[in-house]
């Protein structure tokens, strides 16, 4: 898989098949429409290619949003990869694109990607105002001959899932919800990073993550889910929120306790996934509490995860 920054530096040796789309998350929606492309791609010998756009034509219209994305481009383009793409174009969305009228859009599409079929969903739109939707994308492939399809983004059960529907789940905590509309546990990866390091003080250290603010993150409050490192998955229990015992003050911090795991982790890439949660973020009266709390949600964990405690 070529994941490349704009569409001048494809170079195809053969057409292709071409979706468009923000493709967030990489949701259930998205991979039952990538695995019918790919499908396509198979029986006409066509190169598949996702285009998609960074920023998210949102953040460039209506103003950045902290914590939008689900799936930065690194990742999207990886997890596009492992369904089988073969492409991905992570076109950057400007004020040059936003102003582009949508023929030259679609000429730009037949030039650099040897696009041969174009599949959009049925409310799609490019180009300037807009004016390239679905009734212009008719008139174009028949003058311009490309095959156009029109598609929704439903999974193989007929449930309509989106992006947004996501984000919700994860503004309220819900990440089996989260979990269950991507096909897959939410995930967020970072740096392992130094922090006040009051989880080793209390005999429960803590690997703080250092997380992009364009990267969406589950409500406030405590989680199940796998720390994983130089593909070595961990089970963890993992805290969101602002520390409110101690003086809930300062930037919110993503922190995990590695459960049985001892070891320097600082510097590494970690990612982090989240599948169950346990309990809202507290205030406690004071350490004694907090520590009884945690250790209880340790064996939560364990038995959510299906982890024995370790006889070391």
């Amino acid at each position: 898989m070529r994941h490349i920054t704009s569409l001048e530096e494809a170079q195809l040796s053969r057409p292709s098949v071409v979706t468009i789309g923000a493709f967030d998350g990489v949701h259930r929606g998205h991979q039952y429409l990538i695995r019918q492309l790919l499908a396509y791609a198979r029986a006409e010998q066509l190169i598949p290619v996702v285009l998609t756009f960074h920023p998210h034509p949102e953040m460039v219209l209506h103003g950045f949003r902290p914590g939008y994305y689900l799936t930065l481009p690194d990742v999207k383009a990886r997890l596009l990869a492992e369904l089988g793409v073969e492409l991905v174009v992570s076109h950057p969305f400007n004020d040059q694109v936003r102003h582009m009228r949508a023929s030259d859009f679609v000429g730009s599409l037949l030039e650099h990607l040897r696009m041969s079929s174009l599949w959009v969903g049925a409310d799609f739109a490019m180009g300037y105002q807009r004016e390239g939707n679905v009734a212009f994308l008719r008139n174009q492939s028949k003058l311009r001959q490309f095959n156009l399809r029109v598609v929704d983004l439903m999974d193989a059960g007929g449930e309509r899932i989106s992006s947004s529907r996501i984000r919700e789940a994860l503004a309220a905590g819900d990440v089996t919800e989260a979990g269950r509309l991507l096909g897959r546990p939410f995930t967020v990866e970072g740096e392992v990073v130094r922090g006040i390091g009051r989880g080793r003080t209390i005999g429960i250290p803590t690997a703080n993550l250092e997380i992009s603010h364009e990267q969406a993150i589950p409500a406030r409050g405590v989680y199940a889910g796998r720390a994983e490192f130089e593909r070595q998955p961990q089970p963890a229990v993992v805290n969101i929120g602002l520390r409110p015992t101690f003086d809930g003050t300062g930037a919110l911090t993503v922190e995990a306790h590695l459960l049985d795991f001892s070891g320097d982790l600082y510097g590494r890439s970690m990612r982090l996934s989240f599948t169950d949660r346990l309990r809202d973020e507290q205030k406690f009266d004071g350490i004694e509490a907090l520590v009884g709390q945690i250790h209880r949600d340790i064996e939560h964990a364990r038995v959510l995860l299906g982890v024995r405690r370790s006889e070391a």
